[in-house]
């Protein structure tokens, strides 16, 4: 009887059956580990228990949170420079008709700020022109008249105007004599004050606008009102100016 002679492929056999539950444990450990190498070393992993399945929450470290307020502070400064109404404005010392678009801010959006572009016809001057004009408003109160009807009996301020020409000069030219004018004709300085009627739409019929408001203004400049006291025979409306203008509200 021939003697029984054990190969070492037999052992090598054995030895994978043994270590192949092992290997799968292994495989099946680090496929559930995967999802766990994406997240940052600092997150914090919760889990919660959502309509009946088990849902993973990220809870983000406090830096991040910082990062937001950043994110949220750079969208309000540029969500602030959008313009929130826009005017049209005829005569006032800037132009026979002016337009423009504005800001409204203040706890109960009593100031405005405006940047209007008019123009001059050719008949009123030599040349046709072009005006430009920064305005501040103030408007201290509004009563409530019903019917989406609103009234705003005082309106007050300021604004610059200038005239897109080489007939006006910022500095007095050599050809007059030194303070012979005293003042520049480029950029005038005017106040006014005013009334408006507002009506809000309703918000059925709103397309472009919330609110549309009529006003009016009676304003002088720093130039007319140095001709008023040197020269007492001028009458008022040879130194008030009266205009007319609409508002149309967007936010």
């Amino acid at each position: 009887m021939e003697p029984t002679i054990m190969r070492p492929l037999n052992f090598k056999k054995i030895f994978l059956n043994l270590l192949w539950p092992l290997l799968s444990f292994t495989a099946q450990a680090q496929e559930y580990k995967a999802p766990y190498s994406f997240f940052p070393k600092d997150s914090i992993l919760v889990s919660s228990v959502q309509d009946q399945g088990e849902d993973i929450i990220t809870q983000m470290p406090n830096r991040h949170h910082k990062y937001d307020k950043r994110v949220h502070r750079y969208r309000r400064a540029w969500e602030a420079l959008i313009p929130t109404h826009t005017k049209l404005q005829y005569a006032g010392g800037m132009g026979l008709l002016s337009w423009g678009i504005g800001w409204d801010y203040g706890k109960r959006s009593q100031w405005e700020t405006d940047l209007l572009l008019g123009f001059i016809p050719r008949y009123s001057s030599k040349h046709f022109k072009m005006t430009m004009t920064l305005k501040q408003n103030y408007i201290p109160w509004s009563i409530w008249l019903g019917k989406d009807f609103s009234l705003e009996p005082l309106t007050t301020g300021i604004y610059f105007n200038t005239v897109f020409s080489d007939d006006f000069w910022t500095s007095e030219p050599e050809r007059y004599p030194r303070g012979y004018y005293g003042f520049s004709t480029r950029i005038r300085t005017h106040i006014f004050l005013g009334q408006r009627v507002r009506l809000d739409v309703p918000e059925k019929y709103r397309k472009f606008s919330k609110s549309i408001t009529v006003f009016y203004e009676i304003s002088t400049c720093d130039l007319y009102v140095v001709s008023a006291f040197n020269n007492s025979y001028l009458k008022p409306d040879d130194y008030l100016r009266l205009s007319f203008g609409l508002k149309f509200q967007i936010f």
